[in-house]
């Protein structure tokens, strides 16, 4: 039976991580989608002492501590994840110790061979105009990036709703998130490179082409596996 990818999303906020991972379950399917960001979320709305703080922080433009989005995305996938069906890391790991619990866990899953961790590379400058410009539907919550033909967006292309900016996409909130990704998740992606586990991508090329690279490289490193069949 052929095994399941899988794949881990790391980069700046702003890079395209989520747009990329939703075009890969387009193309593959059968992919869990988890997005650490999203399971922030989610918990701040919860009515608990930890949703409280985490609420507060994300209002704040911070992170809540590494170990708590481990054991969310662990949760999330050992609750979730099928035999037969791959996942998407969505902004995790990010600290060192973070990957290496993830690689432990792939170990017991017997999927880190085809567990594919991606760099969607893009310079910080980059990333803050990206973030800064960036708007939200205020119906529907349908996040529109300031790349390619979105720029020229001006209501929700799926509900028409009124877009607005971020509540945490402040100058001050960005710069803590890029500050954060230089001296935490910088030294994952050294992890990653060291051991020759790391697909780095040209982040600011069109979402086209940023997708083509992505599965040109996984095409390539997934011949030495016995992975889908479907990678074309």
């Amino acid at each position: 039976m052929n095994k399941p990818l899988n794949f881990t999303f790391i980069g700046r906020s702003g890079s395209g991580k989520g747009t990329q991972a939703k075009l890969l379950i387009k193309h593959f399917g059968n992919l869990l989608y988890v997005s650490t960001g999203d399971l922030f979320r989610d918990l701040s709305k919860a009515n608990t002492d930890t949703s409280i703080r985490v609420q507060k922080i994300i209002e704040e433009g911070g992170l809540p501590f590494d170990d708590l989005a481990a054991a969310l995305w662990m949760h999330k996938l050992a609750y979730n994840l099928k035999e037969n069906e791959g996942f998407i890391l969505d902004g995790a790991p990010r600290r060192v110790n973070e990957a290496q619990t993830l690689d432990r866990y792939l170990d017991f899953l017997e999927r880190k061979e085809t567990c594919f961790n991606l760099l969607i590379d893009i310079s910080r400058q980059e990333a803050f105009d990206r973030l800064s410009k960036r708007r939200i539907c205020k119906n529907c919550g349908r996040l529109i990036p300031w790349v390619g033909e979105f720029k020229k967006i001006k209501v929700c292309d799926k509900c028409g709703g009124e877009l607005i900016t971020r509540a945490d996409d402040t100058s001050e909130a960005i710069n803590n998130r890029l500050d954060y990704y230089e001296e935490r998740v910088a030294p994952t992606v050294k992890y990653y490179e060291e051991q020759d586990r790391l697909i780095k991508i040209n982040g600011e090329q069109s979402i086209e082409d940023v997708f083509k690279e992505i599965l040109e490289n996984v095409k390539c490193q997934s011949s030495n596996v016995n992975s889908m069949s479907n990678v074309k």
